[in-house]
């Protein structure tokens, strides 16, 4: 039967819409928010910004609190059946993700001479912990180094230069000691959260690795990684420039704020938010060492799923290629805090911009330098949970360094023989 006319313009109107349709491709984000603030917004306004372009996809960006929670809940998903092609997770998550056999290499997804040159474009510090036996497979998105915040004016009310912060360890406690009074403490560092990225930190600052870069050993009780904690824990009880017990990851953006501590170090995703919050003159510095300087890198890496279809795997591929497009990495840097993934991202206008007129966006980006790949294993969780005990234990004066560290690890040991 032939159809004509109005009923015919129509019926094809409407095979015309179900293919359209059919052709949307649905994406699911898992996605997670570690420092606070309003990420959330940026990182809806980048995927909006994706669709307009891409109306033939559909992206879905599901919060999931820390990494800790993103990874279980992205993890859940997948066992349950529930639909998921991709998520930022910990870029220290690979080892176990690989174990798992929960992802695949960007390797195998990439065509094109071009996507082989976006594979080569990010700084070479951000990809170690996503290049593993020669292929990635993890790309950086949300990515940090450990920063020192100080808080300029009570640097200047203890007679200390302003735009000098400490540089070696015997600066930090000379000049912890001189703004540590009147409710003030000189230094915060987290002990929770995260206490391990910041151990990491010190012990190679102290000259030593935690771990081996195939992820199989651990050095916990090496007498300079000791050495390191028990630095740590004389900055209380000792030098009294820093709290006794922990100090929260999560609160400790809000006391440097209010005035509570002098220093902090934290991650450089906190950095547009102290920079709208804060009453004060501050500065941001890379941290100090004692052997050497050195932070490692932390934060998120995209991940692509196993466990999709190959259309699903172009579509996510284009979104992350999108959202680390020099373009987006810099308006998610200026947003954030959090350091722009590739040269080319610090060589766009806006960021250009943006760095001449507030230089401390370029200290974690300037850190890269000296940093190392953040600390990462198989039975990653596991093995960092009993090496985040262990430093918990030590500062709340539980455990001597000795103890703590050498339980850590007898555990890492057992966890990893396997894998050896």
């Amino acid at each position: 039967m032939k159809v004509s006319g109005y009923f015919g313009l129509m019926l094809s109107g409407a095979i015309s819409v179900a293919s359209m349709a059919s052709a949307e491709t649905e994406l699911t984000m898992y996605y997670p928010i570690a420092v606070g603030g309003a990420l959330t917004q940026v990182v809806d306004g980048i995927v909006a910004d994706f669709e307009a372009a891409n109306p033939d996809i559909n992206v879905t960006a599901v919060y999931s609190g820390n990494y800790d929670d993103t990874r279980v809940r992205a993890l859940s998903a997948l066992n349950s059946g529930e639909p998921a092609q991709l998520a930022v997770m910990f870029s220290i998550d690979a080892y176990d993700l690989i174990e798992q056999d929960l992802i695949v290499p960007f390797d195998d997804v990439i065509q094109t001479d071009a996507e082989k040159e976006w594979l080569g474009s990010f700084y070479p510090a951000l990809m170690a912990n996503g290049v593993i036996e020669g292929k990635t497979w993890g790309i950086p998105f949300q990515r940090s180094t450990i920063v020192a915040y100080y808080n300029k004016d009570k640097f200047r009310a203890a007679g200390l230069d302003p735009e000098k912060a400490p540089t070696t360890w015997d600066e930090l406690v000379e000049m912890g000691k001189a703004l540590t009074g009147d409710g003030t403490y000189g230094l915060m560092i987290p002990s929770t959260g995260y206490p391990y990225w910041m151990f990491q930190a010190l012990a190679i600052q102290n000259g030593k690795e935690l771990m081996s870069n195939d992820g199989l050993t651990t050095y916990f009780d090496d007498d300079a990684v000791v050495d390191t904690l028990k630095f740590w824990q004389s900055l209380s009880q000792e030098h009294g420039i820093m709290p006794e017990g922990t100090v929260e990851w999560g609160t400790l953006r809000q006391a440097f704020l209010e005035g509570q501590t002098a220093m902090m170090w934290h991650s450089t995703g906190n950095l547009t938010a102290v920079k709208k919050n804060a009453a004060f003159d501050f500065g941001v510095a890379m941290l100090p060492g004692k052997v050497r300087l050195g932070s490692p890198t932390g934060g998120g890496n995209f991940y692509l799923f196993k466990d999709t279809s190959d259309e699903e795997k172009a579509a996510a591929l284009k979104l992350i290629k999108f959202m680390t497009a020099p373009e987006q990495a810099a308006t998610w840097s200026i947003s954030t805090g959090y350091m722009g993934v590739s040269e080319a991202a610090y060589g766009t206008a806006a960021l250009k911009d943006y760095t001449a007129s507030f230089p401390p966006a370029l200290v974690a980006r300037n850190q890269l330098q000296h940093a190392v790949a953040e600390f990462s294993t198989f039975e990653t969780a596991r093995v960092r949970d009993g090496l985040n005990n262990a430093i918990q234990s030590a500062l709340t004066g539980a455990k001597t360094p000795e103890e703590a560290l050498g339980e850590a690890q007898s555990a890492a040991e057992r966890l990893l023989k396997p894998y050896q």
